[in-house]
C-alpha cells in the first residue's frame, strides 16, 4: 500500500487575550518533553505563533487520524501550560495589535531583510499531504497529472476567509498570501525528472530563492523524502477533515502513477486557465461554481464528484471508499471551515470564531 504523511501548521492564542501568542519556541519544548512524541515531530515556523507537526510514515488512515489527534493534543497540552491554545485555521482571524516576531533561525532572517512585508503577512497555516512515489521521475509524472485538481482541493480545504479582523470575501485567503512569493501557485508542466531539477537549480542560482525548501508551489517535490508533496490545502479544524484530505490525495497520487503507466495523455491545460481557475477556488471555496479539469464551469459539488468518480478504484484497493465518501458527503452537507468560520462570526462575533477554532482543533 502506497504510504503517506501529514505536516499541519497551528497558530497559537492567548486565552485571556485572544491575541496570537510568541511562545512556539517554550510550547515546542514543552511538547517535546512528553513521552509519547518522537523526536522531530514538533517544530517551529517562519513566525513565533505558529508551531508545525508532522506524522511518521502512515500505511493507513487510520494511522494518520490517530497519529494526528496525539500531536494536536501533545502541542494544546504543552499550550496550556504556558498560557495559550492551539487553533487550526488558515489564517489569524483577529485584528493583531503588533507584528509577530520571527523565529530566530538564520534561514527565517534572511527571508525577513529580502521580503520583510511578506514575511510579516505571512501568518498563515497550511496542511501538506506527502505520498510515496518509486522514483523522482514517476514523481514528476505524477505533478504533471496533478495540476488540473489542485483548485478543487482547495476549494474543498478552504479554511481561511478571515484576516485581521475582517472577512476578506475569500474563502482561502492563504491562497492568496501564498502566491506573492516569487515561485508559487500551481507548478508547471515539467518534461521529466531531470527537466525539474534543472529548472530547480537555475532558480536557486537566481538568488532569488535560497534553495527548494523555497519552491513554494502548490504540489513539488520532496528533497528529504521520496514523496510528492502537495501544498494547497489550508490546515483543517478536525481530525477527520484532515484525514478525508489524505485519502484524497493518496487517491490522486495513486491514480496518477496508473495513468502514467497505462501510457494515459498527460492534461496539460493552459496556465493562465489553470490561474483563474485557482483564483475562483479561493475566491468561492464550495459556494457557487467552480472550474473542472477540463476548463468548463460547474457547479462545486459536480466537480467534487468528479474527482470521487477520477480516483474511485484507487480509494477502493485502499479500501478507503467509505470513509473517505463518508467525509465528502459530510463536507457537502456542512460546508468547509470557511463556511463555519463564518456562520459563526455571524451568529456569535470574532471571539466566537477563536473558540469554534481551539475547540474544534482537539476533536477527533
Amino acid at each position: 500500500m502506497t504510504t503517506v504523511g501529514v505536516e499541519e501548521e497551528y497558530l497559537l492564542v492567548d486565552v485571556a487575550t485572544r491575541r496570537l501568542s510568541p511562545y512556539g519556541e517554550k510550547v515546542r519544548a514543552a511538547a517535546g518533553l512528553e513521552p509519547f512524541v518522537a523526536a522531530g515531530e514538533i517544530q517551529l515556523e517562519l513566525l513565533q505563533a505558529q508551531v508545525e507537526v508532522a506524522t511518521p510514515v502512515c500505511g493507513s488512515l487510520e494511522e494518520v487520524g490517530g497519529h494526528l489527534l496525539r500531536l494536536r493534543h501533545a502541542v494544546a497540552l504543552a499550550a496550556e501550560t504556558h498560557g495559550c491554545r492551539i487553533m487550526a485555521s488558515g489564517t489569524a482571524p483577529m485584528a493583531q495589535d503588533s507584528a509577530v516576531p520571527v523565529t530566530d533561525k538564520a534561514r527565517y532572517r534572511a527571508m525577513l531583510r529580502q521580503a520583510p512585508q511578506l514575511v510579516a503577512e505571512q501568518m498563515v497555516n497550511g496542511m501538506h499531504v506527502h505520498v510515496a512515489v518509486p522514483s523522482r521521475r514517476t514523481g514528476v509524472e505524477v505533478l504533471n497529472r496533478l495540476r488540473p485538481w489542485l483548485p478543487t482541493l482547495t476549494a474543498m480545504g478552504a479554511n481561511s476567509p478571515l484576516w485581521d479582523g475582517h472577512d476578506t470575501g475569500f474563502a482561502s485567503w492563504r491562497t492568496i498570501v501564498f502566491d506573492r512569493w516569487p515561485v508559487s501557485g500551481i507548478p508547471p508542466h515539467f518534461a521529466d525528472d531531470t527537466d525539474y531539477d534543472l529548472r530547480m537549480r537555475r532558480l536557486v542560482a537566481t538568488g532569488v530563492i535560497a534553495d527548494s525548501g523555497q519552491l513554494y508551489w502548490q504540489a513539488r517535490l520532496c528533497e528529504r523524502y521520496p514523496t510528492v508533496e502537495v501544498r494547497c490545502l489550508d490546515v483543517q479544524p478536525r481530525t477527520d477533515d484532515a484525514v478525508m484530505f489524505a485519502g484524497l490525495v493518496r487517491g490522486l497520487v495513486e491514480t496518477a502513477m496508473r495513468d502514467a503507466g497505462a501510457g494515459r495523455p498527460v492534461p496539460d491545460p493552459d496556465p493562465e486557465l489553470l490561474k483563474a481557475t485557482m483564483w475562483q477556488a479561493a475566491r468561492h471555496g464550495l459556494n457557487g461554481e467552480l472550474i473542472d479539469p477540463a476548463g468548463r464551469r460547474c457547479r462545486a459539488g459536480d466537480v467534487v464528484y468528479q474527482l470521487l468518480e477520477h480516483i474511485a478504484p484507487a480509494l477502493e484497493e485502499a479500501g478507503d471508499t467509505r470513509e473517505v465518501a463518508g467525509l465528502v458527503h459530510r463536507l457537502m452537507q456542512h460546508g468547509t471551515g470557511a463556511d463555519r468560520q463564518r456562520q459563526t462570526l455571524a451568529d456569535g462575533g470574532p471571539d466566537a470564531v477563536i473558540d469554534m477554532l481551539t475547540e474544534a482543533t482537539v476533536m477527533p
